[in-house]
């Protein structure tokens, strides 16, 4: 039984299911009871091409649209969406050098992602949260180089990068940097509020710049558009986003489904009363709409036109989903439902962690609504 066609390449997406249920499903419950980076996971990936698919070939991508990501997302993360978020900021990373970079920043860092770097996308900070308008991390100009210090919070896949892209106030308003993992100055430490209950790939660490000194050419872009760039790219990351949630909501939904079908309760199969009948099919009627919007959006990144339409709706919608399907499976299953040795637990708490992690609702509602006043404004 397939419920799930493939909505690209049916022979890609087939051996992406097989890698993935191979070899991230097994450790997907060791993953988030440990809350670790999945380092050797992320790496076998790479190997494969999935870290880099929609790269360019020039720098050792597969060049495909952005449907394929979105396979790779909605497949991983149906196995572990640790892993997609793992993943993620790999992707975040990528996007704003191919976006903004210099030829020589591109040249430098791009092909390193067909070879397994690991990375981070560092702007929060513990004062400004979703604002990042102004930051208190400082980046000065002295001679051929760049001066930075301050301090990074909760910033995801920290406790493993390689590579972190950083946003940090210039003279000239919000920058980004693109900062190696080795860079002098640079450290990290787990802090107070470090560990979610869902997406557990690792502690959330705060990243300490102490006087990290890099060359002029370590700035992304234009100096003090750091703020366009970071949103731009998020229209990328958010579809991706959306594919995680996805993710989620197929496995919990599978997961029930294959409960109910087995358990015996009153002489039938508990799949033959009506109402859970009813509560399967709004859930399945709902993820694929989601699922539906989710490519959609990525082909907006594609075409380069309405993504930060597609991309929050895509994020806010499939979001919704996967914890409203995460929290009837559990629902259905009953006892067996919350259970610690089922993988209930696990959907739920990932499905409600990314209604807020990578974009709130509450911020995705705002740029849909920014949206739509710049369409009755062009009217």
């Amino acid at each position: 039984m397939d419920l799930w066609p493939a909505s690209i390449a049916p022979e890609f997406v087939a051996e992406l299911r097989a890698f993935a249920q191979t070899e991230i499903a097994p450790e997907a419950d060791e993953i988030d009871r440990t809350d670790v980076y999945p380092t050797a996971i992320i790496k076998r990936m790479a190997e494969r091409g999935y870290n880099t698919i929609t790269l360019d070939p020039a720098f050792g991508g597969g060049g495909k649209p952005y449907g394929f990501a979105a396979a790779v997302f909605e497949e991983v993360s149906y196995a572990s969406a640790a892993v997609g978020i793992s993943l993620i900021t790999i992707f975040q990373a990528q996007s704003i050098l191919k976006l903004f970079g210099s030829d020589e920043l591109k040249a430098t860092y791009l092909p390193q992602f067909s070879r397994g770097l690991l990375s981070s996308y560092a702007l929060t900070e513990a004062n400004h949260g979703s604002d990042i308008r102004s930051l208190d991390t400082k980046a000065v100009p002295d001679g051929d180089h760049w001066v930075i210090t301050g301090e990074k919070s909760f910033i995801t896949s920290g406790s493993a990068a390689e590579f972190f892209i950083i946003l940090a106030q210039t003279p000239a308003g919000v920058s980004a940097f693109a900062v190696p993992g080795d860079a002098n100055g640079l450290s990290s430490y787990v802090g107070t509020n470090s560990a979610t209950f869902g997406l557990r790939n690792g502690p959330h660490v705060n990243l300490v710049l102490d006087h990290v000194r890099l060359p002029k050419g370590a700035l992304i872009g234009q100096d003090g558009k750091g703020v366009r760039q970071a949103v731009g790219t998020l229209n990328y990351s958010r579809t991706l986003a959306g594919a995680i949630s996805i993710g989620i909501a197929r496995a919990a939904f599978d997961s029930a489904l294959a409960f109910v079908g087995s358990r015996t309760a009153f002489d039938q199969k508990v799949i033959e009363f009506q109402g859970i009948q009813w509560y399967f099919a709004d859930m399945l009627a709902e993820i694929d709409a989601a699922r539906l919007l989710v490519y959609r959006a990525a082909e907006a990144l594609d075409a380069g036109a309405e993504q930060d339409r597609y991309a929050s709706a895509a994020k806010l919608k499939a979001a919704a989903v996967a914890t409203q399907v995460a929290s009837t499976a559990v629902q259905v299953c009953g006892a067996y439902g919350t259970m610690e040795n089922a993988p209930f637990g696990r959907f739920l708490r990932d499905a409600k962690a990314y209604e807020i992690a990578g974009g709130s609702a509450e911020i995705l509602k705002n740029t849909i609504g920014k949206y739509l006043t710049r369409q009755l404004k062009s009217a």
